[in-house]
């Protein structure tokens, strides 16, 4: 199995540090976010090759000259064509694979990604999706009772009505076929332009990351606040 980085975005809410390195170079301990991305999918033996999709040719050429000429490591320029899109120039890579993880790089997280693949055999889906039911809060928050405050409950860890979904996907390789079919749209949304659909068609399994933390990697400052968060993910991971 290999596995499939999109580390191409343009970072807008890490502005003003990713207008000098791209999000995927965002440090965390002297290291580039995406080296703990790197150095966790090498954990599993299934995975044999690591493909980063970035702009090379811009500030994306950070990360090519960061690793240099690595044992199972490619780099794909990015296609600008949106995140399914992207997909398609890797057609060739991903011959005689049955299936893939797609990992966008701002995903921090421990993920179990030998059980994830169980449940993608298991249920015989087309995609499965990295999902969370619980997320710790930001903000402090009051219990309100006849319009008087009686408890106040700083940044709680806050069951979700609706599972949120994560950045981390297994795919398998029709999900190629689908994108190929709308290859005449100038940009091709991997969610909302195949997923949405084979969502409906009950094509897509969930995996619940449980108690594993999580975070959104969108800037230095963000780290900055979340510390504590990001020094268990880290540890989570065995890193």
């Amino acid at each position: 199995m290999k596995a499939i980085i999109l580390a191409g975005g343009k970072g807008t809410r890490g502005k003003p540090y990713t207008e000098f390195f791209p999000k995927a170079m965002t440090p965390i301990n002297g290291r580039p976010v995406i080296d703990y991305v790197i150095r966790y999918l090498q954990k599993f033996s299934f995975i044999k090759e690591i493909i980063i999709i970035s702009d090379f040719d811009g500030l994306g050429g950070q990360i090519k000259n960061y690793y240099g000429n690595q044992k199972n490591i490619s780099f794909v320029q990015d296609s600008q064509s949106g995140t399914g899109g992207d997909l398609l120039h890797i057609e060739k890579k991903l011959k005689g694979e049955s299936e893939f993880v797609l990992w966008f790089v701002d995903n921090l997280c421990a993920i179990d990604l030998k059980k994830m693949k169980q449940v993608f055999t298991k249920k015989k889906s087309s995609a499965c999706i990295a999902t969370r039911t619980k997320r710790k809060e930001e903000t402090g928050f009051a219990v309100v009772k006849d319009g008087i405050i009686t408890e106040f409950k700083e940044k709680p860890v806050m069951k979700l009505q609706l599972s949120e979904c994560l950045g981390i996907y297994m795919l398998g390789k029709d999900i190629i076929q689908r994108i190929k079919a709308k290859k005449k749209q100038k940009e091709i949304n991997l969610s909302f332009d195949i997923l949405q659909q084979l969502s409906k068609e009950g094509k897509i399994s969930a995996f619940d990351i449980g108690d594993n933390e999580w975070i959104d990697v969108e800037s230095p400052s963000y780290l900055e606040r979340n510390q504590k968060t990001v020094k268990k993910i880290i540890k989570q991971m065995g890193l």
